[in-house]
Formats: C-alpha cells, sequence, structure tokens
C-alpha cells in the first residue's frame, strides 16, 4: 500500500507543477496496460487463431484416422471369429 501511495503522491506533484499533464497521464496509463497485457499473454501462453485452427484440423485428422483404424481392428476380429 506504501507504494501506491508514494506513487500517488509523486504523480500529484508532478501535475501540480505542470510538468505532467493529463495527456501524459493518459498515454502513461494506457502504455503500461498495454505491457501488463502482453505479460499476461506470455505467462498464459496463449495461441493465435491461425495455429489454433490448424492443430485443430490435425486433431480432426487424427481422430478420423484413429477411428478407421479401430473399425478396421474390430472388423479383422470378426472376421476371425
Amino acid at each position: 500500500m506504501k507504494n501506491s501511495e508514494k506513487f500517488l503522491k509523486l504523480l500529484s506533484s508532478l501535475i501540480e507543477n505542470g510538468i505532467l499533464t493529463t495527456k501524459d497521464f493518459k498515454d502513461e496509463i494506457s502504455t503500461d496496460f498495454k505491457f501488463q497485457k502482453e505479460k499476461i499473454i506470455n505467462k498464459l501462453e496463449l495461441v493465435s487463431r491461425g495455429e489454433f485452427e490448424v492443430l485443430k484440423k490435425i486433431v480432426q485428422k487424427q481422430d478420423q484416422t484413429i477411428k478407421k483404424l479401430l473399425k478396421d481392428k474390430k472388423s479383422k476380429k470378426a472376421k476371425k471369429s
């Protein structure tokens, strides 16, 4: 809590002295949020929509192959019996 109080005091003093305008403050906050967003995205190891779609197609193709192999296995087993 003390760090946030120090930050707010520093910020208010800069604004009072005219060193920092509200536009500068808005830009600074916007930039900070962008960095935080990127940090969270990198931490979560998210993938892009394109990568997701490619992986989705691969998984669907593998699923079809597995189902076909299982079906073939069952039919061979039935023929032996």
